[in-house]
């Protein structure tokens, strides 16, 4: 019977970050390092923003674009905090950031066209990019630390190319882009007169210097949409609300896919991320000082143990190879079965991933001494063998 449904559909494969996390989860010898959730409640400001609106029967369907005073926030928010030059206009509420990225593949790609990603790269674009009709260009990124460049971007363009996505500050590598990066992709998108999508979810989840969006640059004001949202800012990842940041042109296409997809975004979940941007904005600071922290330690050990590693600037994610030359799921199943400890083999974000293994630090530290323990024993256990 499945070959009657869509063919570009059956080919697409369940998440690995999911299938490894379903292989460990019922086995309680196990410990995980493996998704990137949040080990903090959502704030109390949010929560008691959401318990309000259902007393006031605020359960009504929204604009579909979202509700104007959350728009007006976000807005506000973004132009704050990463000062961008924002209108309300600009702003779509979406059903977390994962929607907001369908919405906007949908909307720019025609059958046929190519989008330029990094490898090793979270694996939920490449599926959209294909339902799309569209083809994912990858490119490897293993030889420039990871960072996606504007050469690169260049040498793979061809008369195909529609669009190029940057996921910085980077889920699986945690490395982000610096201003001058940036500046040199923006030329190329120029140049080249492509669109650009940037998702900045990890945006507020920067240690050694500020996030800088490349929506500053006003050269692609007009070619530029920036994806966003609350789950890893605000500990939201239930409440699933995303924002896409569009140009105003653009939007009202956008806001047709929304349409007739999901209509709007929760209402209660709405008035929850207006507390999160105006009430709750500067909680995620507190959560940013509990990461650094724990990234200083992860590195710390991880270094220590002799593992060549890059020091993550963002997210909460390392990704390393052991002393081993095994593919990847081959080491993460050794490591679960002989060192009880799970993280994610590194092909499960391409081909450029494998041979490296995932760590998601967003655990605390009680948590993340353990599992570096058991790494610690299950290296020396390798080494005598």
């Amino acid at each position: 019977m499945e070959k009657v449904i869509n063919e570009t559909v059956r080919n697409i494969e369940i998440s690995g970050i999911r299938k490894f996390y379903n292989l460990v989860s019922s086995r309680d010898d196990i410990l995980s390092l493996t998704i990137g959730q949040p080990d903090f409640k959502t704030p109390e400001a949010i929560k008691k923003a959401a318990n309000e609106a259902i007393a006031n029967d605020f359960t009504t369907y929204t604009p579909n674009a979202g509700m104007p005073s959350l728009r007006e926030a976000v807005a506000n928010y973004f132009n704050t905090i990463d000062q961008v030059k924002l209108t309300p206009e600009q702003v779509i509420i979406t059903v977390g950031a994962s929607q907001a990225i369908d919405i906007a593949c949908r909307t720019l790609l025609n059958p046929g066209d190519e989008v330029i990603l990094p490898d090793p790269v979270y694996p939920g674009y490449q599926p959209l990019i294909e339902m799309a009709g569209a083809t994912a260009r990858l490119v490897d990124t293993r030889e420039s630390n990871f960072k996606l460049t504007a050469n690169q971007i260049e040498r793979n363009i061809t008369n195909k190319t529609k669009c190029v996505i940057i996921p910085y500050p980077s889920n699986p590598t945690g490395v982000s882009l610096t201003k001058d990066e940036l500046y040199a992709i923006a030329e190329v998108i120029k140049k080249h007169n492509l669109f650009i999508i940037s998702d900045e979810i990890y945006s507020s989840l920067t240690y050694d210097c500020e996030h800088y969006s490349i929506a500053r640059f006003e050269q692609i004001k007009d070619r530029a949409l920036i994806i966003n949202g609350l789950s890893k800012s605000h500990a939201m990842t239930g409440w699933r609300i995303g924002f896409l940041l569009a140009p105003t042109w653009l939007v009202p296409h956008l806001t047709k896919v929304l349409q007739y997809n999901v209509s709007c975004a929760s209402s209660i979940s709405q008035h929850a991320a207006l507390a999160a941007v105006t009430v709750a904005k500067d909680d995620p600071k507190m959560m940013r000082k509990a990461y650094n922290e724990r990234r200083d330690y992860v590195y710390k050990r991880l270094t220590k143990m002799g593992l060549d590693v890059i020091k993550p600037d963002g997210a909460f994610y390392f990704m390393f190879r052991l002393f081993d030359h095994r593919p990847s799921l081959e080491v993460a199943l050794d490591l679960l079965n002989n060192g009880k400890l799970a993280l994610v083999p590194g092909d499960a974000f391409g081909a450029a991933g494998d041979g490296f293994l995932r760590l998601s630090y967003a655990y605390s530290m009680d948590t993340l001494m353990e599992g570096l323990d058991r790494l610690e024993r299950y290296l020396n256990m390798e080494i005598k063998r």
